[in-house]
């Protein structure tokens, strides 16, 4: 999976010009459609820098530093102005641009545009079924990573944007609190394992200097004064007195903000109960319904999905069994499962040189795999990825391993995380597969290469992501490197075949937890039973698919799309099937749902064989 700013916009398909074969037309006709879709294309980008610059958050990602001193406005007013927005956008879409005055490319571009906002109209209905505060993610935590992460400091202004940014979390949280409070007389709370985990992760956030007269200084303050510190313009005066109004704003606003959502927190522990399923909602059985289209992009139901991954499951453990053979081993799966969690060769010590060593392994594997790029695409990406360690604040909320995109400007390269907070639930033999679905050829071939496409809508490079689109592709990307040679080592296949167990696995609990009523201990025991996972991961797991549901099955059902469209097209084209331009008719097109994904594999076998 991958942790970045949420950018929820509405995004637009533009198909690359080897895509689909043009319809024959006039010159006139050809001139008329071209003129009339390079406006539409402008209204498309009217619309994406509109919408940017009323989210300062995004504009910051971005690398837009118009509005860096404030936060994005997450009041149910605002959400509701946007829907609105974006309803209202699509009608002057409709009226000013006829589809039959458009080219094929700017004609699919409308349908999807009208594809999402019909989307998010029926989902707004639904807004209330979700945790905004959960140990997965929330504005408690992911405020402090995005001024870490991304909030940078080219000069006085910029420190001073960051100051204001800390005063402004007080209203921010306010904010956050009439959400919460919505929700529980609506019905919704987290269950009761949620806040111990969000509680522990505020209280992170204000521990150290200047919260505290003594210990280690906190990671908001560190971040500050390294930041001014770089900045050679700022002279040591003002520098001085920059961390002065910071250590001020943090224990006269962030403090007492994070103190009085802490209370309002602990307030509804006492409420919550151990139901761990969206079935408890009011409108739970519709709203889960919504959230699998949502995700998976399909029509699949939670039986049809469930019964997918129970198949996969049982495929997995027979591939499986041939590396227990491969490797000698003497008994059946589940002891070589307690083989593969216990044995000490395949796990680093949680001491700094473990972890560092970790971090070694990680960038190797991506290097090398950099060297073999050539073997599977056409298409590359110009941003640089980099390795990096979960912050030690953040390490109990965060998962196993994400990926945060690069800046569009070049300023901030791909970020492949890794989480070393428990080296032993951090197995070397899943290292291999990890790198290749967060970095290359995952996540970061896919995301940077969408942001530096040429030629095309903004809303196409930085839009709407399709998660079963996104991970499907992440989990593809774990296979693709074994069938040029990589995986040499049993065990490290093991570990790719343990992680797609796992994303099998998810199909079969996910819709267990929310369809079936099953209890979290009942999940946690199917994971224990059916994968070679630490039992504290299968914990932690189902905790994040609880507070998420439908993200999960994003993965298998994503990945199991991209492989039929490979397979049949392997089967229509023979000899003229290429693998490098399959590749790049999936990434050169930017995140699609599903169906949309199968036309243009459809259209390019259609071009391949007409010639």
């Amino acid at each position: 999976m991958y942790k970045k700013i949420l950018i929820v916009l509405i995004g637009v398909l533009s198909l690359s010009s080897t895509s689909f074969a043009q319809a024959t037309t006039t010159p006139a006709a050809a001139d008329q459609a071209a003129t009339e879709s390079k406006r539409a294309n402008e209204f498309f980008d009217k619309v994406f820098d509109e919408f940017v610059a009323t989210h300062p958050q995004i504009e910051s990602s971005l690398g837009i530093k118009t509005h860096n001193d404030q936060w994005n406005d997450i009041s149910d007013e605002a959400a509701k102005r946007d829907l609105e927005t974006a309803q209202k956008n699509l009608a002057e879409l409709k009226r000013q641009f006829p589809k039959d005055k458009l080219d094929q490319q700017t004609q699919l571009s409308e349908e999807l545009y009208d594809f999402q906002v019909q989307r998010e109209t029926e989902g707004f209905k639904f807004r209330l079924d979700s945790y905004p505060v959960n140990q997965m993610g929330g504005v408690h935590s992911e405020i402090p990573t995005f001024l870490i992460n991304i909030h940078k400091i080219d000069n006085e202004k910029d420190a001073k944007a960051y100051i204001a940014r800390l005063n402004g979390i007080p209203k921010l949280f306010d904010q956050l609190m009439v959400n919460l409070k919505a929700r529980e007389e609506y019905g919704v709370i987290p269950p009761k394992f949620v806040f111990p985990l969000v509680l522990e992760a505020c209280a992170k956030v204000i521990k150290g200097q200047p919260f505290e007269e003594s210990g280690p200084v906190s990671p908001l303050l560190e971040d500050f004064t390294k930041k001014v510190g770089g900045v050679k313009e700022i002279d040591a005066a003002t520098r001085d007195r920059l961390i002065a109004d910071a250590r001020k704003a943090l224990t006269d606003s962030v403090k007492p903000a994070y103190t009085k959502l802490i209370a309002v927190l602990q307030a509804q522990e006492k409420k919550a109960t151990d139901d761990a399923g969206v079935w408890k909602f009011p409108d739970g059985a519709q709203f889960y319904e919504f959230a699998l289209r949502r995700t998976t992009t399909t029509n699949l139901t939670a039986e049809q999905i469930h019964q997918t991954g129970l198949k996969e499951v049982e495929r997995i453990h027979g591939e499986m069994r041939k590396i227990m053979e491969k490797v000698g081993f003497k008994g059946d799966l589940q002891a070589f499962f307690k083989f593969m969690r216990e044995d000490p060769q395949f796990y680093l010590p949680q001491t700094e040189e473990g972890q560092q060593k970790y971090l070694a392994m990680a960038t190797k594997i991506v290097d090398d795999m950099k060297k073999r790029l050539d073997e599977l695409f056409i298409t590359k990406p110009k941003a640089d990825i980099v390795v990096k360690a979960v912050e030690k604040f953040r390490e109990s909320s965060a998962g196993k391993a994400f990926y945060n995109q690069p800046a569009p400007d070049g300023s901030r390269p791909g970020m492949f995380y890794v989480n070393l907070s428990d080296m032993k639930s951090t197995p070397t033999y899943e290292l291999e597969s990890l790198a290749h679905h967060e970095g290359i050829p995952g996540h970061h071939m896919q995301i940077a290469i969408a942001q530096e496409l040429k030629g095309i809508p903004k809303f196409r490079k930085f839009g709407g992501r399709f998660t079963a689109y996104t991970e499907g592709w992440g989990l593809y990307s774990e296979l693709t490197p074994k069938e040029i040679g990589m995986y040499q080592d049993p065990y490290s296949d093991f570990g790719r075949l343990s992680l797609e167990l796992w994303r099998a696995g998810r199909l079969v609990v996910d819709t267990g937890i929310h369809a079936k009523k099953w209890t979290r201990q009942q999940a946690i025991d199917y994971l224990k039973q059916n994968t070679p996972n630490a039992e504290a991961d299968c914990i932690d797991s189902i905790n994040r698919y609880i507070v998420m549901p439908s993200q999960a099955t994003a993965y298998k059902i994503g990945m199991i799309k991209i492989l039929d469209l490979r397979e049949k097209a392997k089967k229509q084209l023979g000899a003229k099937f290429d693998l490098r331009q399959f590749h790049d008719v999936v990434l050169t097109n930017g995140p699609v749902p599903l169906d949309m994904l199968e036309q243009l594999v459809d259209a390019w076998v259609k071009s391949k064989t007409s010639g």
